[in-house]
């Protein structure tokens, strides 16, 4: 009798743990890269379109006439996990850019050469932030060099679904190697291969807007940074 307990209660015991939740390790922490105060550490590049600061988000704001801008960070990275939330006015384009960079001299654009690049131009992987429709949120455009695109979502349905409207969306961009990742709110969208750029800077961009349009306006918060090791191992 005694073994038939003690059966039924390892039985019993297992049945439990069996049905409980596994608890998944805690996500890593990211560094905050905006101090919801101040733009310290981060230097407008590219245009003259105006950034600001207010209840604790990045706001920046189209001016006509200039051409796209970007506010940088002042260092580079390399290997890194990026997050961010963003909203964006449906008629305003937007974009993370990652390792990039800018021209130190005029310079003749990789896609066109007869198109001449101004000292000062940023360029490189922008991970596109646009309206719904268009369906290129997520994806990576390779700006004011190759310009073109990296991936293509049209094969992802669920990556073409994953931004919406006039909401805060979720950004998540995972850059190790020469493999570079995005999710917008948790839904997996660009993931390619390029070995172009190792390092560069992150900028949050302002584009430029047709003559008597706007002003428009793109809301960055929660911006977060982990630098990763060549090694490490990340989902």
């Amino acid at each position: 009798m005694k073994t038939k307990i003690r059966a039924t209660l390892v039985l019993s015991a297992v049945a439990l743990l069996t049905a409980l939740p596994v608890s998944s390790a805690p996500a890593a922490k990211l560094t905050a890269l905006f101090d919801g105060q101040t733009l310290t550490g981060w230097v407008a590049k590219g245009g003259t379109a105006a950034y600001r600061v207010a209840d604790g988000m990045i706001i920046g704001r189209t001016v006509e006439g200039s051409k796209n801008t970007f506010l940088c960070t002042t260092r580079d990275y390399a290997d890194f996990e990026f997050e961010c939330d963003v909203k964006c006015d449906a008629a305003l384009n937007s974009g993370f850019q990652i390792r990039s960079h800018t021209y130190d001299q005029p310079t003749p654009q990789a896609s066109d050469p007869k198109k001449i690049r101004e000292r000062g131009e940023v360029y490189g992987y922008q991970c596109e932030i646009t309206e719904a429709a268009k369906g290129f949120s997520g994806n990576f455009w390779d700006e004011a060099r190759w310009t073109k695109w990296h991936d293509d979502l049209k094969k992802k349905p669920g990556a073409t679904a994953a931004f919406k409207d006039g909401e805060w969306n979720h950004y998540r961009i995972v850059a190790q190697g020469d493999r570079i990742r995005s999710w917008i709110n948790g839904v997996p969208c660009a993931d390619f291969r390029d070995a172009l750029d190792a390092t560069g800077f992150i900028g949050l961009q302002v584009h430029s807007v047709a003559k008597g349009k706007g002003p428009y306006e793109v809301r960055w918060k929660n911006i977060g940074l982990r630098e990763l090791k060549a090694t490490e191992v990340v989902q």
